[in-house]
């Protein structure tokens, strides 16, 4: 009887139990995170401007949750759309809200910035992208030690600048770092961490002259570019290797105003089909055409002669050009055929291949285990079982990736 009545309360309980499952919002996720920390000289009070682009990724969300850091004091917030440069509501918040908006960590006395996105996320994969600029003080990560500045903070995203204050020099920097220098003569650390572990950064400076830069010519200009900044990634998602073949996507922001064009020029020895893109901004397919032989020669596209050379075919995709204080996030999609660098030898698969973009994955065809990776890589297994590796290059110049696996 005992038994009985304790599941018709289980029953009865069930209904209100699945409507409250129902009712909780998806987690919040993100992507394409990236800080810029600009210290302001030591008179400030140990202040630094942050300066933080990030994608909100949950489909449907209609509103963004940054945790404000403990021990840091915010102030002169601004939050913008980075499709459109316009601006976007935000007040602060505390934990409950943030839990019901989709935030699943922190605890009761977490403060938030809750930022209402332009749009709801679109589905499938479409992301909101937002700006959010804010002042901090905090003495903690950054103070004076006689005449040397110490900007101590340990660094959860994994891509990062911190701009040194005016007329300051580098002393030291515990972390592998590009070091340069802005245009306005700051100098900047900026860099990619490439493990799952926080950043322990450590940064010193001493007041110093820094003389003027003499110009310097395009290649080098290219090298000092700052590589934490670019947020080009590929994804590779190998068909069986006797069919030399592959489908990709790969994302890219455009920038610059009146933009309406992006040229993909094939490899030589590989050939292009099912091309697709989308706003990811909106969820909008976008127009394309492949041009091949006579018709890419003529078609006078603005893309570096070294990239035409030796290229037969090139994918064109068309957008709505980009307004000023815009941009735009294409994701576009292709398969390839390319056996001169993707097949079997003897019964092993071998992909050999060089990547120049600083996020990189391939997936491996089903029924395949990995038996080399020439090149760091993380690796995991995708729930229908095929392994994925991630590659992540910090560093400004190509990564020549040899993968082979065996059949299981």
């Amino acid at each position: 009887m005992r038994l009985l009545r304790s599941l018709l309360l289980a029953a009865a309980a069930l209904p209100s139990l699945v409507r409250a499952q129902a009712a909780s919002p998806p987690a919040q996720s993100e992507s394409d995170a990236y800080t810029r920390y600009e210290l302001l000289l030591p008179v400030s009070a140990a202040k630094f401007r942050i300066i933080y682009e990030v994608t909100a990724t949950t489909p449907g969300a209609r509103y963004y949750f940054n945790p404000i850091r403990a021990g840091s004091e915010a102030s002169d917030e601004r939050v913008t759309d980075r499709a459109t440069g316009k601006p976007l509501a935000f007040q602060e918040v505390g934990d409950s809200a943030a839990k019901a908006g989709g935030v699943r960590d922190g605890d009761s006395t977490q403060r938030y910035i809750r930022v209402t996105l332009a749009h709801p996320v679109p589905a499938n994969g479409g992301e909101a992208r937002i700006l959010i600029e804010k002042t901090y003080a905090d003495a903690k990560s950054y103070f004076a030690r006689g005449d040397t500045i110490v900007f101590d903070r340990p660094l959860g995203i994994k891509r990062n600048t911190v701009v040194l204050p005016p007329g300051y020099a580098l002393v030291s920097c515990n972390f592998p770092s590009q070091v340069i220098r802005q245009g306005d003569g700051r100098i900047a650390i900026s860099f990619w961490n490439p493990t799952p572990e926080v950043a322990p950064l450590v940064v010193r400076a001493r007041p110093a002259t820094v003389p003027a830069q003499a110009a310097l010519g395009t290649p080098m200009a290219e090298r000092l570019d700052e590589r934490a900044h670019q947020n080009r990634e590929i994804v590779y998602f190998l068909r069986q290797p006797e069919t030399h073949a592959f489908d990709l996507y790969h994302d890219y922001t455009e920038t610059n105003p009146g933009t309406s064009t992006y040229v993909n020029v094939v490899r030589p020895g590989s050939a292009v089909s099912n091309p697709y893109a989308r706003d990811l901004d909106t969820g909008d397919t976008l127009a394309h055409e492949v041009l091949r032989g006579d018709a890419l020669a003529k078609a006078k596209l603005d893309i570096p002669p070294e990239e035409l050379k030796g290229a037969s075919e090139a994918v064109v995709f068309r957008f709505p050009p980009v307004q000023p204080g815009g941009s735009i996030r294409l994701r576009m999609s292709e398969t390839y055929t390319d056996s001169a660098r993707y097949g079997l030898v003897g019964g092993t698969l071998v992909w050999d291949r060089t990547f120049g973009r600083p996020a990189n994955a391939v997936v491996l065809p089903a029924g395949w285990t990995l038996t080399n990776s020439s090149i760091p890589a993380v690796v995991t297994t995708l729930t229908d079982g095929r392994v994925r590796l991630d590659f992540v290059n910090p560093r400004p110049d190509e990564i020549a990736v040899l993968i082979t696996a065996e059949r299981r």
